[in-house]
């Protein structure tokens, strides 16, 4: 599902280039889970956003199924953003003019692949039946973190990425989100790349690999 080779990214600073992604080598086969680990400024955050088409990569290369997302148009990449891919943030990042049944399906609908029995099931799965007609100011949480999960899978992508998804949330809630979430993603069939500091957290997915100094440092299954 996803094949990252010789992936290298770097950022100007006053002191010259700064080398964040030095040769990622990283495979992830569909319907499975993998965790991202490693310290605070080992490069999660800007792998995820590669894979997201965030941005881009100064070498290597980047492949979500048939698609290689080195060199695309923004055009392209756009679609790819709307379409293949769902990217579920620490900080929610919900629409708050939006009610939760209007943020749920958000990306789907703008996708044009809104699948009403889908998200009725998701809404239920969720437990967030109760609660559509709210705004994100009106929700806990976990709640809003709980509609974001459904926003992303809403789409049904074959891609989903997580930085930090549990990061604003304490313990007991945190794993209710990612047992959620692993539910939803092994229904869906899709593959979930997750970025977390959390070893506790980690070992409920397939399988983990740490970053440090921009390489992969090893990975266990």
């Amino acid at each position: 599902m996803l094949e990252i080779t010789g992936l290298r990214k770097s950022y100007g600073g006053p002191q010259g280039r700064l080398q964040i992604l030095d040769g990622i080598d990283l495979q992830l086969p569909r319907g499975q889970t993998l965790a991202l680990m490693g310290e605070s400024g080992s490069g999660k955050s800007t792998l995820l956003h590669l894979v997201a088409a965030l941005d881009q990569a100064d070498s290597g290369e980047i492949m979500v199924g048939e698609q290689r997302l080195g060199g695309l148009a923004e055009t392209a990449r756009a679609a790819y953003r709307r379409e293949r891919v769902a990217v579920i943030f620490q900080q929610f990042n919900l629409i708050p003019s939006l009610t939760v049944a209007d943020n749920l399906a958000f990306q789907a609908r703008l996708a044009g692949q809104l699948d009403a029995e889908w998200q009725a099931w998701l809404t239920a799965e969720l437990g967030l039946s109760a609660l559509l007609s709210r705004y994100p100011e009106q929700l806990s949480g976990g709640q809003q973190q709980r509609v974001a999960v459904g926003r992303a899978l809403a789409l049904r992508p074959p891609l989903i990425l997580a930085d930090e998804p549990t990061g604003n949330l304490d313990e007991r809630t945190a794993d209710e989100v990612l047992a959620l979430l692993l539910t939803l993603v092994d229904k869906a069939g899709a593959s979930l790349l997750m970025v977390t500091h959390s070893t506790r957290l980690a070992k409920r997915l397939d399988r983990q690999i740490l970053l440090s100094n921009g390489r992969v440092q090893g990975g266990t299954s």
